[in-house]
């Protein structure tokens, strides 16, 4: 393919019309006269989710409390229903994922559950890349057992700044960490870890392996019960388009079943025991069991309809979508933007790139500024990185191509220079 091909517009129309799945795009609400690239920090509402939260409203509005057994979706049992629907995304059986939570709750109670330090064995082994919130939790845990996050906290260092060296993980998995968690997909480079391996050589050792998916999952594939891992935790207002604040999801490998939560609420409990209100719990012989209370209803309705499409689109066939939309922009940003001062900040290998495109700049913050105001939505990362995240099942090689011609608009009429290079509030 030649320079004068990846450069037309009409190229990238071509690769729109070949596109497999470029009937879901209508199924998203998009704004007139906007591109939408950050669906990797909220994905975008369809209308589908839209349709299932109207839905969960009906079932209240027509049964009231009966909606908790009545209805096309008994409220009882949705969490699970919902957890049946992911689970293929991520390589599950069904019994092994629970809807509920948040990112950080779920970490919390994964920690609370399977964390047993014994011995030298006290260790929690994560990286210094990984997600604030994760690590807040982990230093949170780790001072409730009086243990001092500086000695038992032990956070890989990265060789660029951006990415890990898989050798570095598996060299740190020394005989007194007891538990890992790292993230799938880093939430700022893109990179993707080999979960596989990591797993497998965390065995060797004696040591448990949880994951954050916030960044992979609906993006990539995932094998985890093939794989051996632990566990794993996601928020699901990313890629899986959930909506602002939707609940969360875990898996919990079924080898570790017998645990009970470490921590524990009604939600917990045997479904077929749940309402006998003893005082003594017995847990969920599945994923279940790392409920707590009350499942959030009205946030999680929507997932019922954002998951009916990536039942139907298949997630080997959105991974191959996203490869090609970051391997167009990819290949467009070294063409047109390399006299600008841009860095790409992903592995170039697509075995290691997740769903994002990562650039670094000076100028980053003020650039994202004038992105939004010729209509591209972007996301900051403090100190110099703007992710863009075409997503497969709504945008475009089109909208890939227009963006790249923004920037190089923005860069050449300097356009940036009118904002202060500082992040808004909310990056």
């Amino acid at each position: 393919m030649s320079k004068k091909d990846l450069l037309n517009k009409t190229f990238a129309q071509t690769l729109d019309s070949d596109d497999e799945l470029r009937s879901y795009r209508k199924e998203f609400y998009l704004q007139p006269g906007t591109i939408y690239f950050d669906g990797n920090s909220l994905g975008l509402l369809s209308k589908r989710a839209e349709q299932a939260l109207h839905t969960v409203i009906e079932s209240w509005k027509t049964y009231g409390i009966d909606g908790w057994l009545k209805g096309e979706n008994p409220w009882f049992y949705f969490p699970e229903k919902l957890g049946k629907m992911t689970a293929p995304l991520i390589g599950a059986k069904p019994s092994e994922v629970i809807v509920t939570g948040s990112t950080t709750v779920n970490l919390h109670q994964i920690v609370s559950t399977f964390y047993k330090p014994e011995g030298k064995r006290t260790k929690i082994l994560a990286d210094e890349l990984n997600f604030p919130t994760d690590i807040y939790a982990l230093k949170s845990q780790l001072k409730i057992r009086g243990l001092h996050p500086e000695e038992h906290l032990v956070q890989v260092k990265s060789r660029d700044g951006l990415t890990l060296d898989q050798e570095d993980i598996i060299e740190a998995m020394t005989d007194d960490v007891a538990l890992i968690v790292l993230a799938g997909v880093l939430y700022r480079s893109g990179q993707i870890l080999d979960m596989k391996r990591i797993t497998e050589e965390a065995h060797k050792r004696g040591i448990l392996v949880a994951f954050d998916l916030c960044h992979s999952i609906g993006a990539i594939p995932h094998s985890l019960s093939d794989w051996g891992v632990d566990y794993a935790f996601w928020c699901s207002y990313k890629h899986l388009n959930g909506g602002p604040g939707a609940v969360a999801g875990m898996y919990v490998n079924e080898k570790h079943f017998s645990a009970s939560p470490g921590l524990a609420g009604w939600f917990s409990s045997d479904k077929n025991k749940q309402f006998d209100m003893e005082h003594d719990l017995t847990p969920a012989p599945n994923a279940g069991a790392m409920q707590m209370g009350t499942p959030n209803l009205l946030s999680a309705a929507p997932l019922l309809g954002s998951l009916s499409m990536f039942a139907e689109a298949g997630i080997d066939r959105i991974r191959k979508k996203s490869l090609k939309l970051t391997d167009y922009m990819i290949d467009l940003i070294n063409l047109e933007l390399g006299d600008f001062g841009f860095k790409i900040g992903n592995p170039l290998d697509s075995v290691q790139r997740g769903g994002h495109v990562f650039l670094e700049h000076e100028e980053a913050a003020r650039i994202c500024k004038a992105l939004k105001e010729n209509g591209v939505i972007p996301d900051f990362r403090t100190p110099n990185g703007i992710r863009l995240a075409p997503v497969a099942l709504y945008n475009t090689f089109e909208e890939v191509w227009e963006v790249v011609q923004i920037l190089k608009k923005i860069m050449k009429e300097e356009q940036y220079k009118k904002f202060e290079n500082k992040r808004d509030v909310v990056a």
